[in-house]
């Protein structure tokens, strides 16, 4: 690429693929003045060559790392949800056309960029992931043991301490409804299902101690029902918060507001969006669900009046997705701040 190419060039998008790059570059005017198929090993090198400009990729895997490299020399590297891109491409589907919408989207000054992830955030997220498939895992293990003795005539208990504590004596007892061939297989998947215990009590372990030596993490914590789980997965999703500009944004991007199908003068709102990061929604009403059944003393905590008066109005399952989306509030507004959990009790509710 030549020196007077370089300078020309103001902002460049990039479609990330395995092993090649798409790369459009546009003037100041906006024409392109760029359009190439870079491999892997020529990205680095050719943008650290290159004058300071705006990058544009798609958040997606690698994306972060290159994200960190192209800063490192200088660009003003950005990362933006596909589905944002999307309008932005014209005409049929293609890796260069893909580019270009790329470039045309990263200029856009309302367009909602990604927070680019450090190295410890990636590894944290990768505790995470890999625990949630574990015991996705676990689950799926669980269910099929309980099929197999319902298919032969063994009801257990709901829950997963009560079929922990029942197996043992199932197979050791109930030979008459059970083959030796069902025994075998059952027996099996009971040693499948120890060996996901030991994993996932390990990577629980790894994650609460990451969290107990974050400050960040240790603040989430003071917060009713957030643990080393929900805290450390929110760090690593989001950092210090700073990508939203307040905790309704927040609760928003977790998919926890109401889906919006307004028109004209009518305001309808329907069932919660689902919208953002699954996990850590799941991770929220979970904790919600926490506070409501398991901390009497809501007072302790300024949730008293909230709660008491919203469970006159509202259904159980609608009160358990409202303090979620309150408690995904109150954790933004505790990291974004860098301060502890204080109680709300002289704070209007």
């Amino acid at each position: 690429m030549s020196q007077k190419l370089s300078s020309a060039i103001a902002v460049i998008g990039i479609d990330i693929g395995t092993n090649s790059f798409h790369i459009v570059g546009h003037d100041q005017r906006g024409a392109i003045v760029l359009r190439q198929k870079w491999s892997r090993s020529q990205v680095e090198a050719r943008f650290a060559n290159m004058p300071p400009c705006l990058i544009g990729m798609e958040a997606c895997v690698g994306a972060h790392h290159l994200s960190r490299k192209l800063q490192s020399y200088g660009h003003d590297a950005r990362l933006m949800p596909a589905k944002y891109v999307r309008p932005y491409s014209k005409g049929q589907k293609n890796d260069f056309r893909d580019a270009e919408a790329i470039a045309e989207a990263v200029q856009r000054p309302t367009m909602k960029f990604v927070a680019t992830k450090t190295a410890d955030q990636l590894d944290l997220q990768a505790l995470h992931r890999v625990r949630e498939r574990l015991v996705s895992q676990r689950t799926g293990i669980i269910n099929q043991i309980r099929a197999f003795l319902l298919e032969r005539g063994v009801a257990v208990r709901q829950g997963l301490r009560f079929l922990r504590t029942e197996l043992p004596l199932i197979l050791a007892t109930r030979s008459d409804v059970l083959s030796p061939r069902m025994m075998r297989i059952i027996e099996d998947l009971a040693s499948d299902w120890r060996r996901l215990d030991e994993r996932i009590e390990g990577l629980s372990n790894q994650i609460e101690d990451v969290a107990h030596e974050d400050p960040a993490c240790e603040r989430l914590m003071t917060v009713p029902g957030i643990g080393p789980i929900i805290s450390s997965a929110m760090v690593a999703a989001i950092g210090n918060g700073a990508v939203f500009t307040k905790g309704r944004d927040f609760g928003a991007w977790l998919g926890l507001v109401p889906k919006q199908i307004s028109t004209g003068d009518r305001t309808i709102l329907g069932p919660i969006s689902r919208r953002g990061n699954r996990y850590l929604r799941a991770l929220f009403v979970q904790a919600a669900w926490v506070v409501l059944i398991r901390i009497k003393d809501w007072d302790r905590y300024g949730l008293k009046a909230w709660i008491d008066a919203a469970k006159k109005r509202l259904h159980h399952n609608v009160l358990a997705i409202a303090l979620a989306n309150k408690l995904a509030r109150i954790a933004w507004a505790v990291l974004r701040k860098e301060r502890a959990f204080e109680c709300m009790k002289t704070r209007p509710v």
